[in-house]
């Protein structure tokens, strides 16, 4: 199978340069239902084969299933792409009966302790290489720190570790070459504001902020990202599967507003004859500061779908159409412009 040729940009000020497409793998880690291990390793090979040029797992996902998922996936392989994973969450192994599951189908026997410190970013650098069983990491991203998932109070208290810590081993390891770029993932973007403010990084992952159904983090933080040459990676661009036609968003039901508003989007594409997957995953590319939108397949046929969607034809009209029924926030960048 030839490889396709996908447009690659680049990351922040950083010599790497990634696919606009990538692969997730929190999903592949069995995400709310399991996926068979070959199933995930065949996804990963099929991306890899189709050109995909960047692939992100974390050790949250699947509590390290994700990591050894991939890392079998891509030993054998010549060529490996561009791999980021995550720090902030140290596992630790517990009987199967004591693993605090949360949405994992089938995850291996660990629970997750937070953990954002100099030491707890360096022992959970060193893990992830031992589970991926590679060498290298080239992206490694603060992972959910944040009021969205710690709260209030706790999360002074993790913030405390990575700004009197955890940002300076991270800076250590990418002044010493041994990652070539930092960032944050997270879904909530006030929280990457105050990252700026920290300190500098290369490229921030953000899930479920800037899509099609979405663009609270317009402004001012996609903004500030252009004036900072900071890149950001759009994970999650169908909210949860909210846009290709489930009924999660944001991990969980979606209330009846979300739906609303995803079926007046969907009757503006059925206008244009186009699908509104199709819509969802081209949308975030428009922006200047998006290098990379990250869908997370379950399986090689699920990709394939994927791609149908990518290479759909989108007339600049149809962004238009959803400007004029306040569908998109103003100041959206589209093709040609902004609405």
């Amino acid at each position: 199978m030839a490889p396709r040729r996908f447009e690659k940009r680049r990351v922040g000020q950083t010599d790497l340069e990634v696919t606009t497409l990538g692969l997730g793998c929190a999903s592949l880690a069995g995400i709310f239902s399991a996926v068979p291990a070959e199933q995930a390793r065949a996804t990963i090979a099929h991306a890899l084969d189709l050109g995909v040029d960047y692939v992100d797992t974390a050790p949250q996902y699947g509590l390290g299933l994700s990591e050894h998922l991939v890392g079998e996936a891509l030993r054998e392989r010549d060529r490996r792409p561009i791999i980021s994973t995550k720090v902030g969450r140290l596992l630790r192994p517990v009987p199967p009966g004591q693993v605090g599951k949360g949405n994992w189908a089938h995850p291996l026997p660990f629970n997750q302790h937070y953990d954002y410190s100099y030491d707890g970013v360096m022992r959970s650098f060193e893990d992830s290489l031992q589970r991926l069983g590679l060498d290298r990491i080239d992206i490694l991203y603060v992972h959910d720190i944040g009021v969205y998932t710690h709260g209030e109070a706790a999360n002074k208290l993790l913030w405390a570790q990575l700004e009197s810590g955890g940002y300076r081993a991270l800076r250590e390891l990418r002044d010493s070459g041994t990652v070539k770029a930092i960032g944050f993932g997270v879904n909530e973007w006030p929280v990457l504001m105050d990252a700026l403010a920290l300190g500098d990084w290369d490229v921030f992952q953000l899930a479920g902020r800037y899509t099609l159904l979405e663009q609270t983090s317009l402004d001012p933080f996609l903004t500030a990202c252009i004036a900072r040459q900071v890149s950001v990676v759009i994970g999650g661009p169908f909210n949860s599967g909210v846009l290709v036609g489930g009924d999660k968003f944001d991990y969980a039901k979606a209330p009846e507003g979300v739906f609303a508003r995803v079926r007046a989007i969907e009757a503006v594409c059925r206008d244009f004859g186009v699908p509104l997957p199709a819509a969802a995953l081209q949308f975030p590319l428009n922006h200047p500061a998006v290098c990379n939108v990250l869908p997370g397949p379950r399986s090689p046929q699920e990709l394939d779908g994927i791609l149908d969607w990518w290479d759909a034809d989108i007339p600049d009209a149809l962004w238009t159409a959803l400007a004029d029924q306040g569908l998109l926030a103003p100041g959206t960048p589209v093709p040609g412009g902004m609405v």
